[in-house]
């Protein structure tokens, strides 16, 4: 049920009148409507993307298309070249610490940029193993520095007579 106010000449008559089914809706939070709008967009803009990449398209074999909606943002006022070229392809690199040729995918690429949201102006540096190492190495210098935080902190406590 809902409430008609009709206004008269000199009254204000309250009716209540049934409600179709399609008139009632659930409210929504800002949220949600936000979620539904940016869902929306990237409906439209990967049927437009179909629509362009249905057409015969002078495309390299191994090649995957890029979905700018999915991009993390940049302040860059450049354009990334496979953002302009419209497919990510196959990259060689060379590994900066072992010196190893490797090739940077284009399904990795594509995980990079548009699921892991890394930096469209980065690209690999490193080869799987050295990645490892690096991330390790990095772990083994947090852990000793909060160590040595621990440490500073239990010195520091009131009764021990030390300050550091």
């Amino acid at each position: 049920m809902s409430l008609i106010v009709t206004h008269c000449r000199q009254s204000v008559r309250a009716t209540c009148a049934p409600m179709n089914r399609t008139e009632i809706k659930k409210m929504k939070s800002n949220k949600q409507r936000r979620q539904e709008i940016k869902a929306q967009r990237l409906r439209r803009v990967v049927k437009k993307t179909r629509a362009v990449n249905s057409r015969p398209v002078d495309r390299p074999v191994g090649t995957v298309e890029v979905t700018p909606i999915r991009l993390r943002a940049t302040t860059s006022y450049g354009i990334p070249d496979f953002v302009r070229r419209g497919y990510y392809q196959d990259q060689p690199f060379r590994c900066k610490d072992c010196g190893v040729e490797e090739v940077w995918t284009a399904a990795q690429q594509r995980w990079w940029y548009e699921v892991a949201q890394g930096d469209v102006w980065t690209m690999a540096v490193r080869c799987r193993a050295c990645r490892r190492q690096e991330r390790a190495r990095k772990a083994e210098a947090r852990r000793i520095h909060l160590e040595g935080l621990a440490i500073k902190r239990a010195q520091s406590l009131p009764g021990s007579g030390i300050s550091a």
